[in-house]
Parts: C-alpha cells; sequence; structure tokens
C-alpha cells in the first residue's frame, strides 16, 4: 500500500520530535532550530493557495526545511500535476539527512548546504513560491566574519544594509530575494520584534522598497505558536514586484492567519513614516505627527541599576541586626509585585508606608572616612569585596563602587514590564508617589519638565490630576509604542514611554494654566 501525504506527515512528526529530543534545549537554541507546528505550515500553504493563480505551476523553495513541514503541507494542498519543481535547503545533517530519507521517493530536492553560501539560479530557474521559517539565531551567535560576509551577500542581493544586531533570520529574508522570479510570492514566518526594534528598518526598508509587502499576520503573543522559544511571531507576506505609491498593506492580528480577530488596511507611505509597526495590526489609530506626547511633559529615566541588588538593598530588619547606619541608605521602592495600590503614602521622615520596606546603600563617603566613622559598615564592605561585588561591571566602572547613580525620587512612575492578562486588565501601572523613595530599573521614573513641574509646585493637586489622566490611557496606545515578547510579556524603554499619545494631559494643562492665569488676575484687580 502506498503511503498517502497524511501517511507520510505523520511519519515526519514522530521523527521531528525524536530528533529534537536528540539535542539539548541549548544547541537548538544557539541554532534557532524551532520546528513549524504542522497546523500552522497547512495554514500558510492554504493561504499561498488563495493568493495563486490556478494556472499556475508551482517552484517551490523552502531556504530552511528542517525535515519538511512545509513541503508536507504543499503536498496537501496543491494537486501534484501544479507542482513543477520543489527545493528545500538543510545546514545541519542532523534534520536533513532524515529528511533526505523520508522524502525521497518525492519530488522534493534535498540539499543538504548553508542556503547563504550557495550561488543564487539563472532567472529561468528561480522559484515562485517561497516559504520559510528561518532560523532564529541571535546576532550574537553569528560569528564576525560570518557576519561581515552575510552583510556583503545581502547588499548585492538587493541593495541593502544590515544592521548588525539582526538577527541570521533577516538575512534569510532578503538574500532570498536572489531566488525569487519576478511576481513571485513568498512567506515567511519570523519574529514580530523586527517591526519595532532598531535593527528591524533594514528589514522593513526591503519590504517597502524592493518588493510589494501584502500582508503583516501577527498572531497574539499570549498565544505562542513555538512551545520551545518564547518569541511572538507573524506571518509575512509580500511578492517580488515593485510596489506602487498608493498601494496598502493588510495588517492582521489574533485568531489565525485564515481567520483573524482583527484587520485593517495600512498604506505603505504610511508604514515607511512609522517605527512602530505592531500597533497597525492591533487596529491602534495613529496619532497627528505633530500631537503631543509623554515625553513633551516628562524627562523618563529607567530606575538605577545597583549592580547587585541582593548586597546594596536592604530591609529595615537587617540594618538594625547588622548596626549599620541608617544616614547612609536612602528608601528605594520594592518590586511593582509588592505595591499592591498605585498611589504610595509617605511616613512622617518621607518613606513609603509599605509593608515590605527597603533601603538602599548609597554612600559617597571614601572608605578611610567609613572607617572611623561607621566600622559595621566597613565590615559590609569588605564582605562585598569578598563576595566580588565591588569587581562587578556596573561597581568597577563608579568612582566610588560603593555609591548609586543619582536617581532621585520621581512623584510619578510606571512599570517596566507587564502582562496583558493581569487582573487589572493594563499590561502597565502609573504609580503616584508621595515619598521620597527611589526606584530600581524595573520602573520608569517621570520627572516633570517645566511648565509642568512649576504648575505642579504652585497648584498640588495638579499631581493627582496628571496621574488620573495617566491612568486614563488606553492599554493599546501604550502596547503600540513598546515591544511584546511569546507569553505576552509586554515591555517598555523610557523612549517608547515618551512616544505614547498624550492629548488629554496636554488639554488639562491648558485647562490649569488658564486657571491659574485668572487667578493671578483677579488678585492684580484687587489690589
Amino acid at each position: 500500500m502506498t503511503n498517502t501525504v497524511s501517511d507520510l506527515e505523520e511519519r515526519r512528526i514522530a521523527i521531528q520530535a525524536e530528533l529534537d529530543a536528540a539535542k539539548n534545549q541549548a544547541e537548538r537554541n544557539q541554532l534557532g532550530q524551532f520546528a513549524t507546528p504542522t497546523g500552522l505550515a497547512a495554514e500558510m500553504l492554504r493561504y499561498a493557495e488563495e493568493q495563486l493563480d490556478e494556472a499556475t505551476r508551482i517552484r517551490f523553495l523552502d531556504p530552511a526545511l528542517g525535515t519538511g513541514s512545509f513541503y508536507s503541507a504543499l503536498g496537501e494542498v496543491f494537486p501534484k500535476e501544479r507542482l513543477a519543481h520543489a527545493v528545500g535547503y538543510e545546514i545541519d545533517p542532523h534534520y536533513g539527512l532524515a529528511a533526505a530519507k523520508l522524502w525521497s521517493g518525492s519530488s522534493l530536492d534535498v540539499r543538504l548546504d548553508d542556503f547563504t553560501r550557495v550561488t543564487p539560479p539563472m532567472d529561468s530557474e528561480r522559484f515562485n513560491l517561497l516559504i520559510c521559517n528561518p532560523p532564529y539565531v541571535r546576532h550574537h551567535h553569528i560569528p564576525n566574519g560570518d557576519k561581515a560576509r552575510l552583510k556583503e551577500l545581502v547588499w548585492k542581493a538587493c541593495g541593502i544594509e544590515i544592521d548588525g544586531l539582526a538577527g541570521l533570520y533577516c538575512y534569510f529574508l532578503c538574500l532570498s530575494h536572489a531566488w525569487m522570479a519576478q511576481g513571485g510570492l513568498a512567506g515567511w514566518l519570523i519574529p514580530s520584534e523586527f517591526m519595532d526594534v532598531k535593527y528591524g528598518a533594514s528589514v522593513k526598508s526591503y519590504l517597502l522598497d524592493r518588493v510589494t509587502l501584502t500582508h503583516i499576520h501577527r498572531f497574539d503573543p499570549n498565544e505562542v505558536q513555538f512551545g520551545d522559544a518564547l518569541v511572538s511571531s507573524s506571518v509575512v507576506w509580500f511578492r517580488n514586484e515593485s510596489p506602487r505609491r498608493d498601494h496598502q498593506v493588510r495588517m492582521t492580528y489574533g485568531g489565525s492567519l485564515l481567520r483573524p480577530k482583527l484587520e485593517r488596511l495600512v498604506p505603505v507611505r504610511t508604514l515607511g513614516h512609522d517605527r512602530k509597526w505592531t500597533k497597525y495590526s492591533m487596529n491602534e489609530i495613529r496619532q497627528e505627527p505633530n500631537a503631543p506626547v509623554l515625553s513633551d511633559f516628562f524627562n523618563i529615566k529607567r530606575g538605577l541599576a545597583t549592580g547587585s541588588n541582593p548586597y546594596f538593598i536592604l530591609s529595615a530588619e537587617e540594618i538594625e541586626d547588622r548596626d549599620l547606619p541608617l544616614e547612609t541608605f536612602r528608601p528605594i521602592l520594592p518590586s511593582p509585585r509588592y505595591v499592591p495600590e498605585d498611589e504610595i503614602e509617605s511616613d512622617e521622615l518621607g518613606n513609603p508606608v509599605l509593608n515590605r520596606r527597603l533601603f538602599l546603600l548609597d554612600c559617597r563617603l571614601p572608605e578611610g572616612e567609613i572607617e572611623k566613622r561607621f566600622p559595621a559598615l566597613m565590615a559590609y564592605l569588605e564582605e562585598g569585596k569578598e563576595h566580588g561585588v565591588a569587581d562587578r561591571y556596573l561597581c568597577r566602572h563608579r568612582k566610588v563602587w560603593y555609591a548609586q547613580e543619582h536617581r532621585p525620587e520621581a512623584p510619578l512612575l510606571c512599570t517596566y514590564m507587564g502582562r496583558n492578562d493581569n487582573k487589572r486588565g493594563r499590561p502597565f501601572r502609573f504609580i503616584l508617589n508621595h515619598s521620597r523613595a527611589t526606584a530600581s530599573n524595573v520602573y520608569l521614573m517621570l520627572y516633570p519638565k517645566e511648565p509642568l513641574s512649576w504648575l505642579m509646585r504652585e497648584q498640588p493637586e495638579l499631581k493627582q490630576r496628571v496621574w488620573e489622566t495617566l491612568n486614563e490611557i488606553r492599554p493599546q496606545a501604550m502596547l503600540g509604542e513598546g515591544r511584546v515578547y511569546g507569553g505576552g510579556l509586554h515591555k517598555l524603554e523610557p523612549k517608547e514611554l515618551g512616544n505614547v499619545p498624550a492629548v488629554a494631559l496636554a488639554e488639562l494643562l491648558q485647562e490649569m494654566g488658564l486657571q491659574q492665569e485668572q487667578q493671578q488676575l483677579a488678585l492684580f484687580q484687587l489690589v
């Protein structure tokens, strides 16, 4: 009895599991080997079938074959008579030899070679359907010599200058340009991070300037596509055609590729002027170019990095037990999970009123003076030296290894990371701080600029109003500026928080400023 494609797929899945089990997670992470789930592969090929003309004979290429999940799906979706040629490259014999044996009776030409080192074919031999889940190898695992080679090859292939921080998948995508037939369709299963991070600019330049980008589907990061890789994934579709200026890109989010939860069309000219693309797939409405943002009103800084939190941050009880001088410490907020409320009250000394009371060692006295005045503290510093704290990177680059960077208390803070599925329904929290406590780098600290700073001094009630206005910012507006990782973990850097729209805050300050002017005028008229 002849094996059907479905039978072969069952065999392929079993072989894939066996091969994966023979390697440890660290090995597979370093080589970026994460197998495409069967259902997702089938869905991508069904999508491709919808995009291609029925009369098109398929010339199929997979530059990172693995065991052949996409080729297996190709056979399930397309009738045999439509398949003219199929080639798959696999650099790792561990998978490639098994794939060659599995597909030996099929039309797939399995080539055990490094796709990035193979000479592209002549025009007549190029491929009109390219589907790939490229290796997710981070830039620091690419040898410097190899990185220079890849950068040069990409420049020759499509005229794009790849950023040195780009992962290997970016090189694969751009190098494939020389393998695609004119008008050919490509579907890439890649990490979503390229849409927001700095190094992704080179990939976005390729997608906007060298080909016609047709569709980006971003999966919900809470629904990780790969059980063994915590990355948020997207499928990027484009054709090897010159882009039209009036072209619009279909951006979808959530659900599945064929049945997304959200959808919108975005002009390519809009994408060309925006460094953040993930917000479009979530139906985030783009703000006006000159609309106010949070950085117009705040200097936003990450909380301080101590170099060793367990050593430099002590509880009140630990300080007392060691007889350390409290005047060489200052209060610091605990992790957000120990701050249950979004408003932090202060005691008479300015310390935060929290169950978990922590203090940061921050002393600028020379060791000679500390030895005379605070022998217990000197003994603690010696402990730090013995345990290597003084030799850590941050500590040894300070003028005084136990003196912290300057981070005064901030009246407003924002959590640095969070998940959208928490009980609050918001991944990030704005916190109103009435204490003199500083914060570590799990917080973003918001310091008011002028004239906001002046207004808050003149009108103390404004601090509360500003905090309430910040909490009215829609979560989607913040998610659109930040970045997301597999499992739905969202992060915001200071510049990203600074780009969050702040129209309501601008209106509030205009209102409060006008009130202040009217009060001053009334006083003047009474004199």
